[in-house]
């Protein structure tokens, strides 16, 4: 029996029917709030389901398990009805199914009776009571969305949604407003054109569907086999024989559907040649008179399904139409009566036309076949046809409620209609009503990307001509600004700033109004356009109708373009200006549209450009309405025009960016999507982004010249954004795959060299074979072989040809990363439903795609960071330099970030060195001293035994600098994945860092083992002088004991100077053999340049050495500077050569002078590896100038000067040596201490208090020396690490910020000058006033030297103990003193350099009570202490940086300067992190001018900056082009080592257009030159400008 004939018949008196419905209204209420608890939707009856709710990810939306309670099944169906799945009506509970199974298998005992019984349905939900509850439970644009997709799915939609709570019904006339259909009705069918309207504008019949009483026949299931031919047959209406079709309704009696039936224009296919709308009734109509009753007033036909009538039926006979009335019966039913359908007719007045019956001898087929050609007369000759729309009225005088009628859709409808109802002519209004997006803003959008490019600049000069573009776009923006906002514009801004739901509908009412307006206006010129495209190969025209087709259409995107350009317009303007306030909160609106579902327009199609600022602002605006929650991951799809991608972001994830035929996407927008908690922490963000984005290879677009660069732009834009790509391939498209392809690989590969590896899914569309995946396994093959093709190509192209494969640019396996999808429609279109195959594969790849991006979660980027890299990216792809130029603050900051740790890493290991070689140099200069016994007595062993320990402890620590490298890059924060690229330079950086520490560590032991093996063979002598003395003395005062007499200490002194002149006279002191350092600096000299030829040679031979470094050196070039002043209009090229020379020169000079005063101040012997160490430098400098060819003749003269005053230097620092250490004089300097020692012990006196507290202060000064040498050798690493502790030294980038700021500050062109000129002194300068400026207090100095002075204090005291530990358990008669002093410098010989020969002087007759010596030391050590803590107060600070080991000025410098390359261009420093990078780069270049670069003939500095240069179409010349001229483009080809990123802001140099418009005069002055034409915007710079482009350069916050 039929569901429907199971509800028994209402009683016909209308007072009975009354009285039934309030006895049944509890009873239905109930109903009604019991099927919501069932379905866990109570909560949303009155606070409605929203799109966001039902629209965010969560865990179902990768679970394809079925509902397992009833709760789950309103979700089940609504996630399956987003996808526009066909099976969504298919809702069955698991544990429903699984207790049926169990009921059926579960008795051990058979009953066959229980064959016979059907199985329990009271547990299962009718589909129609869930859709039901749905309905009631959701918002107006939930109910939207739903009717949308069921359309698509070809469901019949709710027209008249009953309420049982309330015993009214509502006409859904907003729920089916998004419905948009397609047909082609007979009088469009040779021209093969179509119609699309809105379905509730469509004026069409309706034919309508109802039961009165029982029957017999299901009226659903014949509507379904009626709507349906033999080859397509659809269920569109539920019915008891679907699933659950058969269970009982419980609150969707009273529900009204609708469906339509449209022809395509074929014949054979369609049913009927006229479009027809279709409705049905639920439950018997004599229940619902109302809904019944609004059906015959707005149906064509009414159609009543009945097994038995009563005579006496009003409810047909009272209806005015009654000739639309078909009664429609079933004979064979046991409660038909022909009588009574006989009485029923005759009172209506019916024919035999107007009555069906279906009899026994009729089959189904025939039945309906019969019902089909009345339906198709009525069809074919409606007398009546009415839209939806206009339903309404009949609807609201019947009392059913219309859901448009509510307050806020109402206003928001009215402020729609005034703003649209005035449209006549699109094209005309946009210029009237939104003028800024027109050719303003395109002229704007060409300036911007001439500004980059500088393709038209000729031969004028480069920032004169950008001054002119920059002057042109102000102007402009002046202009835009000048225009008042409009009055639709005006009215717009209102509308969207109200709150609550009003502004959704007004929003959707613009979408709906414009989209009706554009739609037959754009379908014409889309014919055009075709024919055109077919006909003509007129670029020009072809334009023009596309220009007109651009013109004609007409969104909501538009207006919110508009909007854009108002805000941008408006913050172009000063900061006080009043209209700048007025729109200030215009980013915030658009970002709260933004966040609640609607797309923002990211790159204007029409323009091709973005608003930077304005879309800035709104996703600023966003992080602000979001935060902290604001982390989002990136998912695009790109592919070929009309390849359905939007409608797989649809399909896939329930958004709505716009489907049309009226026009396809142009640009690209940008939509959210919510991530609901439990997803959070799988995919570490809290928000979706999706990017749809206009198809490539657009074929109108191909006739234009430049559409594959707006391809290129694009695709390189939105891939750069995403985390995830979907490349869209539609099978028929193929060819022109292949193209994008190209593109995509080009922007692929150009992401994974900025960091950024993505994920990548091919979707082949249209592929419906089960076995698609095996059988296309060889064209899987084939595309990845065409993939590793094309990015070998454009690697080449790029210059990055390591990269040989697709996988090396993009995570992609052919086997997971391909998916299949089949065919949109499951049939012929218009009446064909979505393809169940479609979207269960969508949801597949859904899955997927989620998976990949649990992956990419740790990549999640914040807002702010994707706005960051958006704005980046566009200035990249402007400049057409993506590869070399792009450059953001999140790559900077991460570029810094390693940079600040490496640098860390790399100090660590340094000062660890430093205190290592510390530690070896004062166990190489104890070896063997007095008191000390080492297990290697040879020191030539125990030095080989050190460089080992040294290798061991640099490999070490060159592990531990990679083992953090590698550390580093793994971590999920930082974006340390966006420097990747340059992991490799500081891994080769740690390495060259080791090499280098290696060799300074080596060579240092070995200076040191060379120094004490010489200071060692100068204290053997002076010990042997000294022992002789001894005996001499001994023998004196024996000889004067035994004369008896009391002597004083007159007599005494006379006997002792009798002894020593006799001594001095009788000894034979040597003569010190005195090196010729001249003789070995020339071979030094010789052997360096052995390998530059006879040339070198002959020119080293011209000239002594002792003659060379008298004069300054001065480098002159004879002849050939003459020989090209002739030549006119060209840069002064040997004379900026020469003087380019000279200030090489000045600079290798004074640093090689520096180092000599290092050595002459440590006042130590002369070593040969220093003049290795001087050549090695002036080597390395020479290299690292490549600007300028290096010759023999520059080479040569400059070694020799240098080589000339080193030698003379060194010979007086070594002969000032050995006159130092003169054993003779040595001796001859302590006679008056040898003196009072011999008095003492003549006297023993050395056994008195008194004279060993003497002696404990004497012992004190010998180990003062050690103890000061130990400070100096220490503070500069304490000075450094402060020093590092300011931002101002963490990096190379900060330092040279902190200079330029500086220099901005002191306002000195003096400085400037120095700066410019002589970068190293200058900076060396500024290193040494900041070092000064930290410790100018003292205190902190104090502190240092106060804790080095005790930590040694407390060493000496330490081993004081220690020996007196030992001397009282080991007494030796008379050698007490000597052990005693022994075992204390025992203890000392790894902490203090004691010096052997002050020792030895200090034991020289030294015979004090050693107990008396020991109580008096430490006292001693005390004050010592304090004397030292005293005379370093009193040290001047330069003195004391002069002292120190570790030189802190020069360490500091160094981390300043890097590698020492300069631009070849501007001589900007490099500022790359690192010591071994492959490529040098600078943030913040300047005009030439400042390198002294003039015009020939005008002899005027010149303005052009190096960083436009490099992006424009001129040339240069210099020693490395061997003076010929060069593109700027291509300079790389000649300096490939220097990256110069085009000036992206075009701002980024205003620091030195300041500086330069401000010191012009002063410049030409100084360079002797004429001053430069200033172009006039940079007269316009400000200081606090040239700040900001100072930090805005290097990235400073």
């Amino acid at each position: 029996m039929d569901l429907e004939s199971e509800v028994n018949t209402f009683p016909t008196s209308s007072e009975e029917v009354t009285n039934e419905r309030t006895e049944t209204s509890d009873k239905t209420e109930t109903q009604l709030t019991s099927l919501l608890g069932d379905l866990g939707l109570e909560q949303y009856y009155k606070e409605k389901l929203s799109l966001r709710k039902i629209l965010q990810i969560d865990g179902k939306t990768i679970s394809d398990e079925p509902a397992s309670t009833q709760s789950d099944l309103p979700w089940y169906f609504l996630s399956k009805l987003m996808m526009a799945n066909g099976t969504a009506r298919k809702m069955t509970c698991t544990s429903e199914c699984e207790s049926d199974c169990d009921g059926a298998t579960g008795s051990s005992a058979f009953n066959f009776d229980d064959l016979f019984d059907s199985p329990n349905s009271g547990d299962k939900l009718n589909p129609l009571d869930i859709i039901t509850a749905l309905f009631l439970c959701s918002d107006a644009f939930v109910q939207q969305e739903m009717a949308l997709k069921m359309s698509m799915c070809q469901f019949s939609v709710p027209l008249l949604l009953p309420d049982c709570d309330t015993q009214q019904c509502t006409l859904l006339l907003w729920a089916l407003r998004d419905i948009v259909k397609k047909y082609r009705p007979p009088s469009l069918s040779q021209s093969m054109g179509f119609i699309e309207e809105r379905i509730v504008l469509s004026e069409l019949p309706l034919i309508s569907f109802v039961r009165l009483g029982e029957c017999s026949l299901s009226k659903s299931e014949i509507l379904n086999q009626l709507l349906s031919n033999s080859e397509q047959y659809h269920n569109t209406f539920v019915h008891h024989n679907m699933e659950c079709g058969d269970c009982p309704r419980r609150i969707s009696d009273g529900l009204t559907e609708i469906t339509w039936y449209l022809p395509c224009g074929n014949r054979n296919i369609d049913i009927f040649s006229e479009p027809v709308a279709v409705a049905n009734l639920r439950g018997d109509a004599a229940s619902f008179e109302t809904q019944f009753s609004f059906l015959c007033h707005t149906s064509a036909a009414v159609f009543v399904f009945f097994d038995n009538l009563d005579f006496d039926s009003k409810l047909l006979t009272d209806q005015p139409h009654k000739e639309q009335i078909f009664l429609v019966g079933n004979s064979q039913s046991s409660s038909f009566s022909k009588n009574a359908l006989k009485t029923v007719a005759t009172k209506m007045g019916l024919t035999s036309s107007n009555i069906i019956i279906k009899t026994k001898q009729q089959n189904e087929a025939h039945f309906i076949k019969n019902l089909r050609e009345k339906v198709r007369d009525v069809v074919e000759n409606p007398k009546v046809k009415m839209q939806i729309a206009q339903m309404a009225d009949t609807a609201m005088e019947l009392g059913i409620k219309v859901d448009e009628n509510c307050p806020d859709c109402q206003a928001a409808k009215k402020s729609a209609d005034s703003i649209t109802e005035n449209i006549q002519n699109t094209s005309e209004y946009k210029e009237d009503q939104l003028p800024l997006q027109g050719e303003i803003w395109k002229e704007l959008t060409e300036l911007e990307k001439e500004e980059c490019k500088l393709r038209k600049v000729g031969s004028e000069n480069i920032e004169t001509y950008k001054s002119r573009l920059h002057l042109q776009k102000k102007e402009l923006r002046k202009k835009q600004s000048s225009c008042d906002i409009s009055a639709a514009m005006a009215s717009f801004i209102a509308a969207i700033s109200n709150s609550g739901k009003q502004r959704y509908y007004f929003l959707k009412w613009m979408r709906i109004n414009l989209d009706n307006l554009s739609r037959e206006k754009l379908s014409v010129l889309r014919e055009q356009y075709k024919k055109k495209f077919k006909r003509s190969h007129n670029k020009d025209e072809i334009k023009s109708i596309d220009r007109e087709l651009s013109n004609s259409s007409l969104g909501t995107e538009h207006f919110f373009r508009e909007m854009g350009q108002i805000y941008e317009a408006a913050v172009s303007l000063p900061k006080t200006d009043p209209s700048r306030h007025q729109v200030e909160h215009l980013p915030k609106i658009c970002a709260g549209l933004l966040l609640d579902g609607f797309p923002l327009e990211l790159v204007d199609g029409d323009a091709s450009n973005i608003p930077l600022r304005w879309v800035s602002d709104v996703l600023s605006s966003l992080n602000d309405l979001v935060s902290p929650k604001n982390k989002i991951l990136v998912v695009t799809v790109l592919g070929v025009q009309s390849t359905g991608k939007s409608t797989l972001l649809n399909t896939m994830f329930g958004v709505q960016f716009a489907v049309s035929s009226g026009r396809c996407t142009r640009g690209a927008f940008m939509l959210l999507i919510r991530i609901n908690d439990e997803m959070k922490e799988e995919l570490n963000c809290d928000f979706m982004v999706i990017i749809d984005t206009e198809g490539l290879k657009s074929p109108e677009l191909a006739q234009l010249d430049n559409s594959y660069k707006h391809d290129n732009e694009l695709a390189t834009l939105v891939v750069g954004l995403s985390d995830l790509t979907i490349i869209n391939i539609a099978m028929e498209n193929s060819t022109e795959m292949k193209d994008i392809m190209q593109i995509v690989v080009h922007a692929f590969l150009r992401m994974k060299m900025l960091g950024k590896k993505h994920q990548c899914q091919f979707v082949h569309q249209n592929v419906s074979d089960v076995s698609a995946h095996e059988k296309n396994l060889r064209d899987r093959k084939l595309l990845l072989e065409q993939l590793n093709e094309m990015t070998q190509a454009a690697a080449k192209m790029e210059n990055k040809e390591e990269n040989t494969s697709f996988t090396d640019v993009m995570e992609y396996s052919p086997d997971t990363g391909n998916w299949y999808i089949p065919a949109l429609w499951n049939g012929n279109p218009p009446m064909a439903p979505v393809n169940a195959g479609y979207s269960e594969a969508v949801f597949e790849l859904r899955k997927n795609i989620i998976k990949l991006l649990r992956k990419c979660g740790s990549s999640s980027q914040c807002v702010l960071d994707f706005k960051e890299w958006m704005s980046s990216l566009w200035n990249a792809v402007k400049h057409e330099d993506f590869i070399f130029s792009f450059r953001n603050s999140l790559v900077a900051d991460a570029y810094v970030k390693l940079c600040t740790e490496f640098n860390k890493w790399e100090w660590e290991f340094k000062k660890d060195m430093y205190k290592w070689v510390t530690n070896a140099e004062t166990k190489i200069s104890n070896h063997g001293s007095v008191g000390v016994n080492n297990e290697t007595s040879d020191l030539e062993e125990f030095v080989t035994n050190l460089k080992s320990e040294a290798c061991t402890v640099l490999s070490k620590w060159e592990d531990t600098l990679l083992g953090n490298l590698t550390e580093y890059f793994k971590q999920k924060v930082g974006h340390a994945n966006l420097v990747e690229g340059h992991k490799q330079d500081f891994a080769n950086s740690a390495k060259s860092l080791r090499r280098e520490m290696e060799n300074s560590v080596l060579k240092q032991l070995t200076v040191t083992a060379d120094m004490k093996q010489r200071m060692t063979d100068l204290d053997c002598r002076k010990e042997k002088y000294r022992e002789q003395l001894k005996e001499r003395v001994c023998d004196l005062i024996e000889r004067c004991r035994k004369r008896k007499v009391q002597m004083d200490d007159k007599e005494l002194d006379r006997e002792f100077d009798m002894m020593w002149s006799k001594m001095l006279t009788e000894l034979s002191f040597s003569e010190p053999n005195v090196t010729d350092v001249f003789a070995s600096v020339s071979h030094a000299l010789r052997k360096n340049l052995s390998s530059r030829g006879s040339h070198a040679s002959e020119l080293l031979s011209q000239k002594k050495l002792q003659d060379c470094g008298w004069e300054p050196f001065k480098y002159r070039v004879e002849g050939a500077l003459q020989a090209l002043k002739n030549l006119a209009g060209k840069l002064n090229i040997i004379e900026d050569e020469v003087k380019t020379l000279q200030n090489m020169a000045d600079a290798i000079i004074a640093y090689c002078k520096e180092f000599v005063v290092t050595k002459v101040q440590s006042k130590s012997n002369y070593h040969d590896t220093y003049i290795q160490e001087i050549l090695r430098m002036i080597d390395e400098r020479l290299q690292n100038n490549q600007n300028v060819k290096i010759k023999v003749e520059f080479e040569v003269p400059l070694k020799q000067h240098i080589c000339g005053y080193v030698a003379r230097c060194f010979q007086k620092m070594h002969e000032d040596f050995l006159l130092v250490n003169d054993p003779k004089r040595c001796l001859s300097q302590n006679k008056v201490k040898f003196c009072t020692d011999f008095k003492d012990v003549f006297k023993k006196r050395d056994q008195e208090v008194g004279r060993c507290q003497k002696k404990a202060e004497e012992f004190t000064e010998v180990l003062k020396p050690a103890v000061r040498q130990f400070v100096y050798s220490s503070l500069g690493p304490d000075i450094i690490d402060e020093m590092l502790k300011k931002q101002m030294f963490s990096t190379r980038m900060s330092c040279m910020y902190s200079i330029l700021l500086d220099l901005l500050a002191k306002d000195n062109f003096e400085k400037y000058l120095s700066y410019t000129t002589s970068y190293e002194e200058y900076v060396k300068k500024w290193t040494l006033i900041n070092i000064e400026a930290c410790f100018s207090n003292g205190s902190k100095m104090s502190d240092f030297e106060a804790r080095l002075i005790q930590s040694k204090i407390d060493s000496i005291n330490d081993a004081i103990d220690k020996a007196k530990l030992k001397s009282s358990a080991e007494k030796k008669d008379g050698e007490e003193m000597k052990i005693f002093v022994e075992d204390i410098c025992k203890e000392l010989k790894d902490k203090l350099v004691i010096s052997q020969d002050k020792l030895g002087d200090f034991m020289f007759l030294n015979n004090v009570n050693q107990e008396q010596f020991a109580h008096c030391l430490p006292d001693a050590v005390e004050e010592m202490g304090e004397a030292l803590q005293e005379e370093f107060k009193k040290t001047d600070f330069q003195k004391k940086l002069e002292s120190v080991s570790v030189k802190t000025q020069n360490e500091l410098f160094t981390k300043v300067m890097g590698c020492g390359k300069v631009c070849p261009f501007c001589a900007v420093p490099c500022e790359a992190g690192g010591e071994a990078h492959k490529e040098h780069f600078s943030s913040l270049h300047r005009p030439k001018g400042l390198g002294r670069y003039r015009w020939d003939l005008t002899e005027k500095l010149c303005t052009d900056i190096c960083s436009s240069s490099v992006n424009s179409e001129t040339r240069f010349r210099c020693a490395a082009t061997k003076n010929e001229w060069h593109p700027y483009k291509k300079y790389r080809e000649i300096f490939p080592d220097w990256r110069i990123p085009p000036d992206v802001s075009l701002e980024a140099s205003d620091y030195w257009k300041y500086i330069m418009t401000k010191y012009n005069q002063k410049f030409a002055k100084a360079y002797n030159a004429e001053p430069a034409d200033i172009p006039p915007n940079w007269k316009e710079i400000t200081p606090e400008q040239a700040e900001a482009s100072l930090k805005k350069s290097f990235y400073m916050k």
